[in-house]
C-alpha cells in the first residue's frame, strides 16, 4: 500500500469520534497504509482519522516496535500524571508540555480477530493515550491547560499551513 497524507488541524474527520471496525475486509488496505504511514523517520503513531478514515484504529512505531491495534480501548493509566512535551502530526511543528499518565494498557483486535493487549510506559504510554484520544475525537492541544492552550491556538493560527 502506500504512506498516506496527514490531515491537519481544522479537518472534521479528527473531531469526530470514530466508529468500531466491525469486518476485517473493510480494512486490511487501512492497516498497511497506517503501517507503511508510521514507519515515516519522526513517528510515534498514526491514527486512522489522521489519514482521513473515520475508523477506530492506529498504528505504533516505539523504540522500533511497529504495529497496530483495531478497536483499541484504553483500559487502564497508572501513576501520577506527568507534564511531558508532545506533539502530533495533525499540528505540525509545534511541540507543547501537558499531562499524561506514565503507564497505559489498551486492549483491541488484529485483523483476524485475535485479542491485543498493548501496554508501556514512558514514549509508549504517551502514544497509547495520544493515538486514543484521536480515535475520540481529541487532540492533545485539547488536554492542555487554558492559558498554554490560549498560546497554542495562536500560534497555530498563524502558522503557514492553517
Amino acid at each position: 500500500m502506500t504512506a498516506r497524507q496527514i490531515r491537519f488541524f481544522g479537518d472534521p474527520v479528527l473531531k469526530t469520534v470514530s466508529d468500531p471496525v466491525t469486518s476485517k475486509d473493510d480494512v486490511s488496505g487501512l492497516i498497511e497504509d497506517l503501517i507503511d504511514s508510521v514507519k515515516l523517520p519522526g513517528r510515534a503513531g498514526v491514527a486512522a482519522p489522521q489519514i482521513g478514515v473515520n475508523l477506530r484504529a492506529f498504528s505504533y512505531n516505539v523504540n522500533g516496535e511497529i504495529g497496530y491495534v483495531i478497536n483499541p480501548e484504553l483500559v487502564e493509566v497508572s501513576g501520577e500524571p506527568e507534564l511531558v512535551e508532545e506533539g502530533c502530526l495533525s499540528v505540525p511543528g509545534f511541540y507543547f508540555k501537558r499531562l499524561r499518565y506514565p503507564f497505559a494498557r489498551v486492549k483491541g483486535i488484529d485483523l483476524d480477530g485475535n485479542p491485543v493487549e498493548l501496554s508501556g510506559d514512558g514514549l509508549m504510554a504517551q502514544a497509547l493515550q495520544h493515538e486514543v484520544d484521536h480515535l475520540e475525537g481529541r487532540l492533545y492541544i485539547d488536554g492542555l491547560d487554558k492559558e498554554t492552550k490560549r498560546e497554542a491556538m495562536r500560534q497555530i493560527r498563524e502558522s503557514d499551513w492553517f
